[in-house]
């Protein structure tokens, strides 16, 4: 165990090495620059393709962009040079592409290994322990032609959706500082949101690939669990090993959905050294001239804020005008999976785990707990907190195997209430009930990640797209809003919308990005795509992708 001394100069010793390496980028020229950082990733391969661009060039674009973020943990910068120039040499030998994705600068989420770099996720125990072998998602990425240019920063242990950790501190939303980037894959939200990198990849356990995108005004995809490679990310065997019971899924998050498509048309398919992914290949869907798409603006839990219930509405009317059906109809098992992912995620009484609920209940003892839970239920008339609450302990073996037996059973029911019940193809939902959350908000308002929860435990692919931004003047809160109506929890309205000081503020949130979730059936993420594209056309032009973004005094 190393002494507080010791941890504070790691600390110090790990900033300064990365603040060195940002003397390694040249200044952002506009004028030149911007050409090639307005072009997505499918843009980038073509215009190489053609001669028109070098990978280097390229490549000295993203890294001047890069420098401006705060998102990133360890640049690789000289490594990435020396791969532009010899995917240059060899394609001026050749004229062959290396792959899809030749001359790309990618950005990766810190819990995937680099050969040579550290995989820290935010602990000073995991410094100066460079890896000796690429994750496989990495090596695949570059096999295809990528260039790796960062690595980007998380929560520590990536059970949480913010981004700050004591080794490299905090990350915020590149649309205002005062508010979260989102997580865990939030420094890869941030950066791409800037700019900073042509395509990222990231995990999700519970939300990591969508929060971020959303808060940060970018696209995502979370594929069904198994279809990307997990071997070699630091949080899968590391911060809690063998822990299966909730699958993460590992994909892009990207400026276009071109991008996301063009991400699974190149990873889909490929095994893994240890043959533990389910390598089923890429294939592309025709999709009937009308869908039909289900919809709700709640979970039943938390009422949806306006701004996040006016994201899912603008959607619905967009699809309607292209003579889409849109059906509206209540979410059923959303509480019943939240249940199941804190007490499969609490169930060692796991002390590092950033999550509220998940951490404070195992630190109580029974009859304190017990305690709690009454006086939440009875003085505070919310029963909804406190069966949450409750579920948030250790657990025996036979409890644990029963709530993975609930899971199963809850991924059952959704199909057969929800998608065998409507027939639909695809559903829109929140993201979340807030558009965004104060930096340390999650530590009390981590219930809202339950509407993101669902399809981890339903194992649905899920799409981000980004719909709209906070109007101050379109997105109040009604007048006669009462906190706990219907059996939502009055605990966490109350903190949400009501009080000296409520964390739905539209005016202090004006102008942050809000999208909406794309849900699709397990195992049709290709699909899922397919309506990306059908979504994001319908909702056509709105301030969103490459070139976007500009600082906050300049917007």
């Amino acid at each position: 165990m190393r002494s507080a001394q010791q941890r504070s100069n790691i600390v110090t010793s790990k900033r300064n090495a990365r603040d060195k390496a940002l003397g390694f980028a040249g200044p952002y020229l506009m004028n030149d620059h911007d050409v090639y950082t307005k072009a997505t990733a499918s843009e980038i391969v073509q215009r190489i393709a053609k001669g028109e661009w070098t990978s280097s060039e390229v490549l000295e674009a993203y890294i001047a962009r890069s420098a401006m973020a705060q998102a990133e943990v360890n640049f690789l910068y000289e490594d990435a040079r020396k791969r532009a120039k010899e995917l240059d040499v060899e394609f001026a030998s050749t004229k062959t592409l290396r792959g899809p994705f030749h001359g790309v600068p990618f950005s990766v989420k810190d819990n995937y290994r680099i050969e040579g770099y550290d995989a820290t996720v935010g602990f000073t125990a995991w410094a100066n322990n460079p890896g000796k072998k690429d994750a496989c998602l990495v090596a695949q990425l570059r096999a295809a032609g990528a260039i790796i240019l960062v690595k980007t920063n998380v929560p520590q242990t990536m059970f949480a959706f913010e981004c700050s950790n004591p080794l490299w501190g905090r990350t915020t939303n590149p649309w205002n500082d005062k508010y979260t980037c989102g997580g865990s894959s939030g420094g890869e939200g941030a950066l791409l949101a800037m700019d900073g990198s042509a395509i990222g990849v990231g995990s999700d356990i519970g939300g990591s690939l969508r929060i971020p995108a959303s808060y940060c005004g970018i696209y995502s995809l979370k594929p069904t669990a198994e279809r990307v490679s997990s071997i070699g990310t630091q949080g899968r065997s590391s911060t809690r090993p063998g822990f299966e019971a909730i699958r993460s899924s590992h994909g892009p998050l990207a400026r276009s959905v071109q991008d996301c498509e063009l991400f699974c048309k190149t990873i889909f398919g490929q095994k893994d050294s240890s043959h533990q992914n389910i390598p089923i290949p890429y294939q592309a869907v025709e999709l009937p001239s009308k869908l039909c798409f289900g919809y709700y603006l709640s979970d039943g839990m938390m009422e949806s804020s306006p701004a996040c219930k006016r994201a899912v509405l603008e959607t619905v009317s967009a699809l309607k005008k292209q003579g889409h059906e849109c059906i509206e109809f209540t979410s059923p098992l959303n509480a019943s999976a939240m249940e199941v992912f804190l007490g499969l995620a609490s169930s060692d009484g796991y002390k590092r785990m950033l999550l509220f609920l998940v951490t404070l209940g195992p630190r109580l003892p029974s009859f304190v707990r017990n305690l709690v839970c009454w006086i939440v239920k009875t003085v505070l008339g919310d029963s909804l907190f406190s069966r949450f609450f409750s579920l948030a302990r250790e657990k025996t073996v036979s409890e644990f195997t029963d709530l993975t037996d609930q899971r199963n059973k809850v991924a059952i029911a959704w199909h057969e209430q929800v998608w065998d019940k409507y027939g639909f193809d695809g559903i829109i939902a929140p993201v979340q009930s807030l558009p965004v959350i104060p930096h340390g908000g999650s530590t009390y308002l981590s219930p809202l990640a339950a509407a993101t929860i669902i399809y981890n435990i339903i194992e649905s692919p899920v799409g981000i797209i980004p719909v709209t931004r906070v109007k101050p003047d379109t997105d109040q809160l009604s007048t006669d809003f009462v906190a706990g109506a219907s059996g939502r929890s009055k605990v966490l309205e109350n903190r949400m919308y009501l009080g000296k000081n409520p964390v739905y503020d539209p005016k202090a949130m004006e102008g942050m990005p809000v999208g909406v979730q794309l849900v699709g059936k397990k195992w049709e993420d290709e699909k899922v795509l397919a309506m990306m594209h059908v979504v994001d056309e319908a909702l056509g032009p709105r301030g969103f992708g490459p070139g976007s973004w500009k600082p906050r005094n300049a917007q």
